[in-house]
């Protein structure tokens, strides 16, 4: 396999300019996804409410990690993983273009499905791919994800810079449109460098049990799992159509609020089946208490950190000062979103350096203390709004350093969290279940993303004086629960036994 990116496989570009156009799309596309749903129908938009159009962000956002799920599922048994992020990358454009050119409610819902559809296959197979490049592992294969993760923030940095101007500009749907033609150039670049990738990804499990001459039996299943996939795609093809007609009523809010209590049903029922019926050892009950710990913390993590794309959004375009007078320039609502990439490029080597250096000296926070303090910071961000929601209490906009600190604070948050629960739910978990539970850590950042929504739905535009309030509320209950959590980090720790 030819070399040359950075003295990785030529292969790893392929799969690099694929995630980053890919959350160029995502990112890009969430920016505007509420402004435009809340916008005035003389504007071009649709005039829902905030706590609806919030409920429908919410939906929208846990349904892309959801789908990840079932779009494993489908490269690993039916159509191997290239073929699913080339699927994936065609149905997000198509899902772009239906929000950019819908004239109506119905169309662009279809097109939000569309879009959690491809993000389902492209996001998580992408990632396998990777992996598979690097068969014998080790460093190059940590290096290799290095250099993608790169890329996941180039496009989550550009995406909201793009679509905040081509709103602007050229129309609330023209940030759609954006999103739709640089996926489409994602799409096109992995379709003619794809012969870079060699095997990887290329291989279902029924080829490799052709392959081991058990064929009869594999050949059968295929044909039981496609016919699965058929019934399942008839039945929700129905389902969409019925809502979209509205031959059955949907509430958004309801929605939402009975999808939550769904999911965090699904994750008490597979941690249940984990401690009674898995067989596990008394070190393997030990370490899933802990990741029942870090699934809680991620999912209360991400419920206040996914006020991004919502509340956060809104007031940045309704209550912040965004002029700049001396340019004679108005900045655009959406480019907030771009800042937590860029504080990530410009503090991920420190806090990589930080642990590395603490651990040198037997200071290392636990990983149950990393995601305590991560929760704290996120709470803190929050103090930092109901500070500037005092102020638009009493009548004024506020200067954008205070959502610009407070999506500081949020990264910060992210930088002790989110890479110390990936890996230690992968150290934690028992070779044998690993897969499932990356989909758990998953089901966490879905359920996270539906309560975001829920809770940017309490924020009414017509009773500015409640906003501090509000979020002090959310200041102290997660600063509260991270205390909480540090707390509990000693006897939490000793649980681990000797993973670090």
């Amino acid at each position: 396999m030819s070399s040359g990116f950075f003295g990785h496989p030529r292969g790893l570009a392929t799969l690099f300019f694929t995630e980053m156009w890919e959350r160029f799309t995502y990112y890009g596309m969430r920016a505007v996804l509420v402004l435009f749903l809340v916008a005035n129908v003389s504007t071009g938009g649709f005039g829902i409410d905030d706590k609806t159009a919030t409920a429908i962000y919410g939906l929208y956002t846990a349904g892309a990690y959801l789908a990840a799920l079932p779009g494993g599922w489908i490269a690993d048994r039916l159509i191997g993983a290239q073929r699913a992020v080339l699927a994936g990358g065609l149905a997000i454009t198509f899902g772009n273009a239906l929000l950019a050119m819908s004239t109506s409610p119905r169309g662009f819902y279809i097109g939000l499905v569309v879009i959690v559809l491809g993000v389902g296959l492209l996001k998580p197979n992408v990632s396998a791919i990777v992996a598979d490049l690097y068969p014998e592992g080790g460093a190059r294969l940590d290096s290799g994800f290095t250099v993608f993760y790169i890329g996941i923030n180039v496009g989550a940095f550009l995406g909201p810079l793009v679509t905040g101007v081509a709103q602007v500009y050229f129309g609330l749907r023209a940030g759609f449109a954006a999103a739709a033609f640089f996926m489409a150039v994602g799409a096109l670049q992995f379709y003619l460098t794809r012969r870079y990738l060699g095997a990887a990804g290329a291989y279902t499990a029924s080829t490799a049990a052709r392959g081991s001459g058990t064929a009869t039996g594999a050949g059968k299943a295929l044909a039981l799992q496609w016919r699965y996939l058929w019934v399942a795609v008839g039945l929700s093809t129905l389902v969409l159509a019925a809502v979209s007609f509205g031959w059955i009523p949907v509430n958004p809010v309801r929605l939402a609020q009975a999808a939550t209590y769904a999911i965090a049903g699904m994750a008490v029922l597979y941690f249940s089946y984990y401690f009674i019926a898995a067989g596990l050892t008394t070190e393997e009950r030990r370490h899933g208490i802990v990741l029942v710990v870090l699934f809680v913390g991620c999912a209360l993590f991400f419920s206040g950190y996914e006020q991004a794309g919502s509340s956060l959004n809104l007031f940045a375009e309704r209550y912040t000062n965004r002029t700049m007078e001396w340019a004679h320039f108005t900045v655009p609502t959406g480019w907030f979103q771009s800042l937590n990439s860029a504080f990530i490029f410009m503090f991920a080597p420190f806090f990589a350096w930080a642990w590395i250096a603490l651990a040198k000296r037997n200071l290392n926070p636990s990983a149950p203390a990393k995601f305590a303090l991560g929760v704290m910071l996120m709470g803190s961000g929050f103090l930092v709004m109901a500070g500037a929601a005092s102020l638009v209490a009493s009548g004024s906009k506020v200067l954008p350093y205070w959502l610009i600190s407070t999506y500081l604070l949020h990264t910060f948050g992210e930088l002790c969290l989110s890479p110390v629960g990936l890996s230690y739910y992968t150290k934690l978990t028992p070779k044998r279940f690993v897969g499932q539970m990356m989909g758990m850590w998953f089901l966490a950042m879905s359920l996270g993303n539906l309560v975001a929504g829920l809770i940017a739905g309490e924020f009414d535009a017509d009773n500015v004086a409640a906003m501090p309030g509000q979020y002090m509320h959310i200041v102290y209950f997660s600063v509260g629960l991270g205390a909480v959590l540090l707390i509990l980090s000693r006897p939490v720790r000793k649980l681990m036994g000797n993973v670090q």
